[in-house]
């Protein structure tokens, strides 16, 4: 009997979160990214973040921001619809050297088709299948503090991960990121995130029926156990530079690089000992006000319908309009060398609370 679509996913989920293992990809919805933004500029912003968005990228930099409090909302219909992905953030100044935040990721595919009930007694019918969602929720609590050097500022986040399949999966993990910043007096910047530092495990807890049990077999498929999935370290570098044009104008460019710890992927630099993934990025703005960027990545090596290696990469573009207290972004990403129907549009939103100073009391 052939499997079905619903055995199909549910194997995957069981294969890749095998007892004691770590396989690649693990998580890797937080890899996708926050903040139109850091889309325009391909995620290259690990060295120049200084807003609340950092909480995400590096959480060195909520210390930067320039407002007591801010707040950030991101949604995008990621991949034409297929699925959505949604993002929140707040962050707040403690004092003029420390800064707390809180993030939380949410993507999610809805109406995966439940097919287990399709056939019975040999007959099918459809009336018997329904749906179901797959979502994946993480939960960054930021913390940020400049030290005695001046320039320099250390983070982290303890994340909480929460992955769900329908009633058929549960999955709870814990991990901790690590990261710095350095911001030099001549416009140089310089920033390190190490991603799952203490690698983050996500403790699966499958359930079904004996009557879907029984299917799984009539199948031939290897029913789910439950098991721990790891997260392995992951390294990002960052390096760039402000260039201030004039009064008006003003100029940044970044290049990040991945290092990824979890084994060989299609990647620039590709071993089965070092992988090298780097993105650049760039922004123009005027009067800190209007924002132009753009930015490559997601260099890769791609078979052609010659059975020959060609280089494929990423661009994107994007802009940004600052009214105020209201930010704006917006992101045009997946525009390389895919079908239109793949383009993701995204958006974001941030809002800056500053508190009013008291009016002194005339005498």
């Amino acid at each position: 009997m052939k499997k079905s679509l619903l055995t199909k996913f549910l194997t995957l989920i069981s294969i890749g979160t095998f007892a004691q293992t770590a396989p690649k990809y693990s998580n890797d919805f937080l890899n996708i990214g926050v903040g139109a933004r850091a889309f325009g500029m391909a995620n290259s912003v690990v060295a120049s973040g200084d807003d609340v968005t950092s909480g995400y990228w590096n959480p060195s930099g909520i210390v930067g921001i320039k407002d007591n409090i801010q707040l950030s909302f991101m949604h995008s219909a990621y991949l034409a619809g297929i699925a959505n992905y949604d993002y929140g953030s707040f962050a707040v100044k403690l004092d003029d050297k420390r800064a707390l935040g809180v993030s939380v990721v949410r993507f999610s595919v809805d109406g995966i088709p439940n097919t287990l009930d399709l056939i019975r007694n040999g007959q099918i019918d459809y009336n018997r299948v329904t749906s179901f969602s797959a979502s994946d929720y993480a939960f960054l609590f930021s913390y940020a503090q400049k030290t005695k050097i001046e320039g320099l500022t250390l983070g982290g986040n303890a994340k909480i991960i929460h992955r769900k399949a329908g009633q058929f999966t549960t999955a709870w993990g814990f991990g901790l990121d690590a990261s710095l910043q350095y911001k030099s007096k001549n416009n140089w910047q310089f920033g390190l995130m190490a991603r799952d530092i203490t690698s983050t495990f996500n403790a699966w807890k499958f359930s079904f029926t004996d009557a879907e049990k029984d299917i799984f077999k009539q199948t031939e498929n290897e029913i789910p156990k439950n098991s721990l999935e790891i997260t392995l370290p992951q390294f990002i570098f960052g390096a760039g530079k402000l260039f201030e044009i004039n009064k008006k104008m003003g100029f940044r460019a970044e290049t990040n690089f991945g290092i990824n710890t979890d084994g060989q992927r299609n990647v620039l630099v590709s071993s089965k000992y070092f992988n090298l993934d780097p993105t650049l990025g760039i922004e123009a703005d005027y009067k800190k006000s209007i924002f132009i960027r753009a930015g490559v990545g997601k260099f890769q090596r791609e078979l052609d319908i010659n059975n020959q290696k060609t280089l494929k990469l990423q661009p994107n573009i994007g802009i940004g309009l600052k009214l105020g207290s209201l930010m704006l972004d917006y992101a045009l990403t997946d525009i390389g060398d895919v079908s239109a129907s793949l383009y993701s549009n995204m958006f974001s939103v941030r809002f800056s609370i500053n508190k009013k100073e008291a009016t002194p009391v005339a005498k």
